[in-house]
């Protein structure tokens, strides 16, 4: 999918429609101190960790699309929901 590097758009911070580069964002670090992390910790090696699982398992045919929105009036950044495209490309328009 083309997407175009800078879209007008409406701005919340600026409170009106201004033009946004767009940038592509890629997943963060994840932290070793969140709930789910703590959890399998404390559950250690119990049961046979899914090895024996009949459900098909590896990569979805589509990656979601994680785009940043960045005013440039006002510098400020924000996001819209996610949609899946197996590539993705920003273009000058």
């Amino acid at each position: 999918m083309k997407y175009p590097k800078k879209v007008k758009t409406f701005c919340r911070y600026c409170g009106k429609h201004t033009l946004h580069e767009v940038e592509r964002v890629s997943k963060g670090k994840a932290s070793s101190l969140n709930w789910i992390n703590r959890q399998k910790k404390r559950r250690g090696k119990v049961g046979n960790l899914g090895k024996f699982s009949k459900v098909p398992g590896g990569d979805k045919p589509t990656k979601r699309v994680n785009i940043r929105f960045r005013c440039t009036e006002c510098k400020k950044a924000h996001h819209r929901p996610t949609w899946r495209a197996k590539r993705f490309e920003l273009i000058e328009r």
